[in-house]
């Protein structure tokens, strides 16, 4: 029965190798199937301030929400965390503060995703990755006609653009993405500090092959490797 399916997961953060500071937040929350990432921007003391932000609103959710209440309070502490941004950003006279989020729930055999920006959920089903949520960004338009593919809009010089981020612009519009878990999907959620050097096979190959235990590590390396220019966030799950 798909509503018994367990889930296990790892979640690491890498500052990467040419940041001083990492804003990038991540957040797991096993007691309510619910994992996050968010990417900071607005320099340092600004990006990580936002991150962190969404991330401690979302983390002090209450327990046994039913799965329609979870989706509906965590969108709630999602928009507090865009007014906090912006009432900070307006007190510190800084400018644009901001961050992008991507949050997975899963419950009762299904998922779904919210996010803002240019964060990512992936899953891998049998073997085939495929791209859950589709960036906030100018160049993801070009994706969308079928101009190019998401691998080479990565390597576009406009690829860090975004269009939508939390704590920027008046109103924040959250998009959603759901559907049916069975058990052996895996599910990558992260930061474009993986994205901008992994592509798709990369990642299909890496997260085909790799154990949980040490899928992170792997996936990390890649970015590092590549160089490593922005910080790495990354969870991946599994469902058993």
């Amino acid at each position: 029965m798909s509503s018994l399916l367990k889930y296990r997961y790892v979640a690491q953060t890498h500052v990467g190798l040419k940041r001083k500071v990492n804003e990038d937040s991540i957040l797991a929350l096993p007691d309510h199937d619910i994992w996050l990432v968010s990417d900071g921007m607005g320099g340092h003391q600004a990006g990580d301030y936002a991150s962190r932000l969404i991330a401690d609103a979302v983390a002090t959710m209450p327990l046994g929400l039913d799965p329609a209440a979870k989706m509906h309070t965590l969108r709630e502490r999602i928009q507090d965390a865009h007014r906090a941004i912006q009432a900070e950003a307006e007190n510190r006279g800084a400018g644009t503060i901001g961050a992008t989020v991507v949050a997975l729930i899963l419950a009762n055999g299904h998922f779904v995703g919210i996010w803002a920006g240019d964060s990512r959920i992936y899953r891998l089903r049998n073997g085939q990755i495929e791209m859950l949520t589709s960036d906030h960004s100018a160049v993801a338009e070009f994706v969308l006609a079928g101009k190019m593919s998401w691998d080479e809009a990565d390597q576009h010089p406009q690829s860090n653009a975004i269009s939508r981020a939390v704590g920027v612009g008046d109103d924040l519009e959250l998009d959603k993405v759901r559907g049916e878990v069975i058990a052996g999907d895996r599910f990558l959620i992260c930061s474009d500090g993986l994205t901008k050097y992994a592509t798709f096979s990369m990642l299909e190959n890496t997260l085909s092959n790799a154990p949980l235990e040490t899928v992170g590590e792997q996936l990390m390396q890649i970015a590092l490797s590549g160089g490593g220019a922005d910080n790495i966030s990354l969870i991946v799950v599994d469902a058993l």
